[in-house]
């Protein structure tokens, strides 16, 4: 098993057959034998989610798990393991987001190479091709904001970026399943890109603000309306 695969498995396996009461979980021989892997993997396996706040072990005592101190990577392997997310800090999540990318918009206004502006065009135009086919922008909406932060020239600012989106990839098809916010988002994207191309990062972080703005407010309502749409799936993962 890929250790990658591991990982996601083992955290919701780490959940789903945690005491309620007291976090504790099954043995690393208990593990073991479920997952069909050796003793030492699965403690290679506790070692990262341990550092990921995720579990604590405790010596003669056993594996605990706790999401409440759980770090930002360990929200997206979450969602990406389909496990629940505390509301609280998925808002806290969106809301530091809108902070970085606000911060991508004033960088890649003086940073942004022919290249990162011509990665900005296809992307709108791709975007021009889905809306016209009457499809969602999920994976425009996420490479245009991407290729923003990829223009600071900053790739640790780029990985903490992308685990955002990584955390919100199974509710962005919902959020773009309704084609006037298509429509809208894409406009709010070629200004920005057109306020990038004139290098005006006071006009860059401005409309970045607003556009974040629509996302952080859907984010809220759903946490304060109990997290789900109508025929969507809950809050969790974001």
């Amino acid at each position: 098993m890929k250790e990658k695969n591991l990982l996601a498995e083992l955290a919701a396996y780490l959940f789903s057959h945690s005491d309620e009461a007291t976090g504790r979980t099954p043995s690393e021989r208990e593990l073991a034998e479920h997952f069909a892997v050796s003793r030492g993997q699965i403690r290679e396996a506790l070692a990262i989610l341990e550092a990921m706040r995720i579990v604590e072990r405790r010596a003669k005592s056993g594996i605990y798990i706790d999401t409440k101190q759980a770090s930002v990577e360990a929200m997206a392997l979450f969602a990406r393991a389909g496990l629940p997310l505390d509301p609280i800090q998925i808002y806290e999540t969106v809301e530091l987001r809108k902070i970085h990318e606000i911060k991508a918009a004033e960088l890649a206004c003086s940073r942004a190479t022919e290249e990162n502006f011509e990665r900005l065009r296809e992307i709108l135009k791709a975007s021009e091709d889905r809306i016209a086919a009457g499809e969602g922008l999920a994976r425009e909406d996420r490479e245009f904001h991407l290729e923003i932060v990829r223009a600071t020239k900053n790739s640790v600012f780029h990985n903490i970026c992308s685990l955002y989106y990584m955390m919100g990839e199974q509710r962005l098809p919902i959020y773009f399943n309704d084609p006037e916010r298509s429509v809208r988002s894409h406009a709010e994207h070629i200004q920005i890109y057109e306020a990038l191309l004139r290098r005006d990062g006071n006009l860059a972080q401005a409309l970045m603000s607003a556009h974040l703005q629509g996302a952080e407010s859907y984010w809220k309502g759903l946490i304060e309306g109990g997290g789900a749409e109508p025929n969507s799936p809950a809050l969790e993962p974001v």
